[in-house]
């Protein structure tokens, strides 16, 4: 595990999913500036990695390691060179340098463009920790705290920028206006939370145009506790911005309806290739599409188990 919370999430999603008699061990890693330099330069050593990473990475060595992403690739390769019995599992493509070090490799189906392999598997949107049990025991938690709020309850999940495209003010006022058109044919209230990468001109900008609907908030720098799994777990259905595939895929995995707000010189051709794929299985449709108030999905994403279905037949 490193301090990619996207990454972290999958990974906890795949591993709930696997059998109860297989062990799993958890190395937390800290990263020095040096795991921003390329994975050809790292290698398969422990480069990037502080003195107490470093010392956690030791025999006895692992049947098989669960890396997470492209910074954790290297030590997942390290750990086969000390041990060439070691079975490699990478989530999302971690390169050319070493791809055939990995026994699987997990890469989503908008990044088909990395290319074709015996040992990558294409998967829709990417894993998640997203299940009924997960659901109810957030339902039981929250759901007081929402029980007043007139229904339905429409989430109303907020990424921001993504490298190298802002968020707009332009695209926030896109969604606050289209949030605002879709609760006037529905109704009800909103469960509103905001990212690091919204910005708080952008964050203002959405608020205003909803603050005639009910609703209960969790802004970016919020030090009360997150209610992130109450929002999936209560809400009737859920408004997500396209820029993270975390974010969407997890909102699928509720079963509820999905509608997703891709805004105008944003997204990157790989959110929106994702965004299509999630639309064209039935799990979502876009906010602004003229059935959305109507809409039923046809099916919920549990891309962990599919992953994890694979590990075991490692």
């Amino acid at each position: 595990m490193d301090d990619r919370r996207g990454s972290v999430g999958q990974a906890l999603g795949i591993l709930n999913m696997l059998p109860e008699d297989i062990s799993v061990v958890e190395k937390k890693l800290i990263y020095t500036k040096t795991a921003g330099l390329p994975n050809w330069l790292r290698g398969r050593t422990l480069i990037g990695l502080d003195a107490d990473s470093r010392k956690k990475i030791a025999a006895p060595w692992p049947d098989y390691v669960l890396s997470i992403s492209r910074r954790t690739a290297p030590v997942a390769r390290y750990i086969k060179k000390q041990n060439p019995q070691t079975k490699l599992i990478q989530l999302m493509h971690p390169g050319k340098t070493g791809l055939s070090d990995f026994d699987l490799v997990i890469v989503p189906e908008h990044d088909k463009n990395k290319g074709f392999a015996p040992n990558i598997h294409y998967i829709t949107g990417c894993p998640h920790r997203i299940t009924g049990s997960y659901l109810q025991e957030a339902q039981n938690k929250w759901q007081k705290k929402f029980a007043d709020l007139p229904k339905p309850l429409t989430a109303l999940i907020i990424g921001g920028a993504i490298k190298g495209k802002p968020f707009s003010n332009e695209n926030a006022l896109a969604l606050g206006k289209a949030v605002r058109s879709l609760k006037k044919k529905i109704g009800g209230s909103l469960l509103i939370t905001t990212s690091r990468r919204t910005g708080k001109d952008a964050e203002r900008l959405i608020l205003e145009q909803l603050k005639d609907i009910p609703q209960f908030s969790y802004l970016w720098g919020d030090t009360s506790e997150n209610p992130y799994s109450g929002f999936l777990a209560c809400a009737d259905n859920l408004i997500v911005t396209g820029d993270s595939v975390s974010m969407c895929c997890e909102a699928t995995g509720t079963g509820k309806p999905i509608y997703l707000f891709t805004g105008s010189k944003w997204l990157t051709p790989k959110h929106l290739r994702f965004v299509q794929s999630l639309c064209d299985t039935g799990c979502a449709v876009l906010l602004d599409s003229p059935q959305a108030d109507s809409f039923k999905p046809q099916k919920s994403l549990n891309a962990a188990a599919e992953v994890a279905g694979l590990i075991c037949r490692l």
